[in-house]
């Protein structure tokens, strides 16, 4: 075992150039197998059936009928079902959404939760006899609307402190000659990645093995050997490809379900979600309240910021949208002032999603940063750059690199930013009003302990073992690149093994931190098998293997604000008369730190920044208030940016280098996302002169806005 890392000299060569991912034709070609495409014998199929009221209790599960169904081999429910371990924390130092414990009591806490599963010799017939399946409710009264003044809103923490503060911040907005007070929300979104969720349990040899879709194989078999009080070392996990997960994809109930089901038959069963399941069961985005409050003195630079956040949250589970967070790192104020607030509703619990915090928090402290430049006279670029902290605003940590100044200047080169026109509303393109805009981003860049195993070959290869993911990111191919400059080879010489939870504990793909996390481990690995290898003269047949761990490394490395900046920049062109509006470009700069293969790289960026238009123009799961359940929950209704609505999207970024990390990797995964709705906002406001503070900016709320007055500067929407 180690905790030492190779200098930046061992890690040169593969890393830093264009590769196609290594997995890439056996996707294209369909040869690479999915959750739900994995043979198995004497396979069963189960189907979960979900409550149809918002609120209230279980009365009666009538299953005689359906077990009478051809084909139906069992029905559980919280009459007949294990008895579950919940009283823990996870990987994640929470413990368990209660949706994941399936079947545990007659409660009912929204629409749409998990009440049976109806388990059958094929899809088919388990489909059928779920919707035949009875269940007698006693409805509750039940409260799903989340609004700015809700009596219920509480500060909570999450992963973050739930209120920061310092000076006084009433004194300094009275003092300040340009303030912003404004209200801007963002709607729920749901994750809607191409492949749902899947996965199949059995039983072999007195161990229990599930094949999933998963974000970390190691995070799901720790959860469920703890639920099912097993010991870790009988339960392992395996997720080779994954069809996207955007945060969704840790524990839920489909999982759980199925090794309750695998257990009670004793043969293998699988349990795949709907789409429209996945909107009540997959995790979502929680809409947002935001309300920023800006002052600046007379030449931009902040006298007062404060930033307060409200999202819901379960009646069963808390989980916080920190979206106040991203004002702790990118301005400082002489009265700085952030919160974070939830609102316990009767839906189903939000969870991860790209960017958690960032996204919706960028719109509105963006698109106030916008407002406040316009009412100073500043170019919003230069109101950006004269606000930069020396270091962090809340922490007072000296950052590790902050390269954002260089994002915004190479940014604004290549866009032709200095050629703009600043005033509203001045351009036109026949029937089209054109704008530009621009906003700051920023995301984390942490790092987790982890494992790897590496293995010298007797014929001279190498094999890397690590319980990573490849979430469609290409880490597959980047840990390939690491793994084979850190070994002094060539990447044809190196096989990468991801996705099994029998390679040791590892960070989950997941916060940005997935790459960065496993790179470490693997050029640790790779440093001591290559001292050993110094000292050898052959290689045993069964080859040399090497373990890391990076726990006392990670422990040792200094205290830093960490992050990835960038500059995000877009034009658009808005059709008044039809609220129609079209991205024609954007572009986006960042600082990430190394980027291990600019290929795949660009491809996350470029994702990301596809995300925020969708974010800014499309997206929105809307509730009915009467019922908590969704109005078209499915990718008729729930609209995502397609190909017609993505312009050409240009990606580049610039050198940033932190000397006292060895790995340089900071993630892009997400700070592509960040920013990018506000950019798209802000440029509507150029274009048109009216803000709009309520995201998507759908065409009926073009047309509703009003023209602004002359002496207004912008009109609200």
């Amino acid at each position: 075992m180690t905790t030492t890392t190779p200098g930046p000299s061992a890690l040169r060569g593969a890393v830093g150039t264009a590769r196609t991912r290594i997995e890439g034709r056996e996707k294209v070609t369909g040869a690479a197998r999915y959750a739900g495409e994995i043979p198995f014998a004497d396979l069963a199929h189960g189907w979960l059936v979900l409550s149809t009221v918002t609120r209230g209790r279980i009365l009666d599960v009538e299953t005689d009928p359906v077990l009478a169904m051809p084909g139906v081999l069992t029905v559980l429910h919280h009459g007949n079902a294990p008895r579950l371990h919940t009283d823990y924390v996870g990987m994640l130092g929470t413990p368990p959404d209660p949706t994941c414990a399936v079947f545990q009591n007659d409660r009912v806490p929204f629409a749409g939760w998990p009440v049976a599963l109806v388990v059958a010799e094929t899809p088919e017939e388990a489909r059928e006899a779920a919707e035949a399946l009875v269940v007698t409710y006693d409805s509750e009264p039940h409260d799903t609307a989340l609004h700015a003044e809700h009596p219920g809103a509480y500060a909570a923490a999450g992963h973050m402190p739930a209120e920061t503060e310092k000076g006084d911040l009433e004194a300094q907005l009275a003092a300040s000659a340009f303030v912003v007070d404004a209200e801007y929300t963002t709607p729920e979104e749901q994750h809607s990645m191409m492949e749902p969720h899947a996965a199949t349990a059995r039983w072999e040899g007195g161990r229990l093995e599930v094949v999933d879709s998963n974000q970390g194989a190691g995070w799901v078999q720790g959860e469920l050997a703890t639920m099912f009080s097993l010991d870790a070392s009988s339960v392992r996990v395996r997720s080779e490809h994954i069809g996207g997960g955007f945060g969704s994809k840790g524990l839920r109930a489909h999982q759980v379900s199925a090794v309750m089901a695998a257990t009670a038959l004793q043969r293998p069963v699988r349990v795949v979600l709907t789409r429209r399941q996945t909107f009540s069961l997959g995790g979502y985005r929680s809409p947002t309240t935001q309300r920023v409050r800006l002052g600046a003195a007379p030449d931009g630079r902040l006298l007062a910021l404060e930033h307060r956040s409200l999202n819901q949250t379960s009646t069963v589970y808390e989980f916080v949208e920190p979206s106040a967070g991203v004002a702790r790192v990118l301005y400082d104020a002489d009265a700085h002032r952030t919160a974070n607030h939830v609102v316990r509703l009767d839906v189903p619990s939000p969870t991860w999603m790209r960017a958690p915090g960032e996204a919706p928090g960028s719109f509105a402290i963006e698109a106030a940063l916008d407002e406040l430049a316009e009412r100073g006279g500043i170019d919003p670029i230069e109101l950006r750059l004269r606000n930069e902290p020396d270091v962090g605003p809340v922490s007072g940590l000296p950052f590790s690199s902050n390269n954002l100044a260089a994002c915004f200047r190479e940014g604004a080169r290549r866009f032709g930013w200095a050629d703009r026109d600043p005033r509203p509303g001045v351009r036109r393109e026949g029937r089209w009003l054109l704008g530009t805009g621009t906003a700051a981003a920023s995301f984390g860049a942490g790092a987790a302990p982890s494992t790897a195993l590496v293995t010298a070959e007797a014929d001279g290869s190498f094999t890397v073992r690590i319980t990573a993911a490849d979430i469609g990111t290409g880490a597959r191919t980047a840990l390939t690149l690491i793994a084979a400059d850190a070994l002094e080879t060539a990447p044809e010489q190196v096989r990468v093994r991801i996705g099994d939870s029998d390679f040791g504990p590892a960070m989950i793909a997941g916060g940005s931190m997935g790459t960065r996390s496993w790179a470490w481990a693997v050029t640790a690995a790779a440093a001591e098998l290559r001292e050993r290898l110094a000292m050898t003269t052959s290689i045993p047949p069964e080859g040399i293997t090497v373990r890391s761990d990076t726990t006392e490394a990670l422990g040792a490395l200094a205290r830093k604000e960490r992050h990835s900046f960038g500059a995000q920049f877009a034009e658009v062109a808005v059709d008044t008369a039809t609220g129609e509006i079209r991205v024609r470009r954007m572009l986006g700069v960042f600082a990430a730190g190394r980027i291990v293969n600019p290929l795949t790289a660009r491809n996350q960026l470029v994702g990301g920044m596809t995300w925020g238009i969708s974010m800014a123009l499309h997206e929105e799961a809307v509730r009915d208030r009467n019922t908590g359940g969704h109005y078209a929950p499915d990718l008729a209704g729930y609209h995502v940016a397609t190909h017609a609505d993505t312009p050409a999207i240009e990606v580049d970024w610039v050198d940033d280098h932190d000397p006292d990390d060895p790995v340089g990797i900071k993630g892009v995964g997400e700070i592509g996302i960040v920013g990018a709705a506000a950019a798209v906002a802000n440029a509507v406001w150029h274009a048109t002169g009216v803000r709009h503070r309520n995201l998507p900016i759908r065409p009926d709320r073009v047309l509703a806005a009003t023209v602004p007055e002359p002496a207004a500067g912008a009109a609200d929407a």
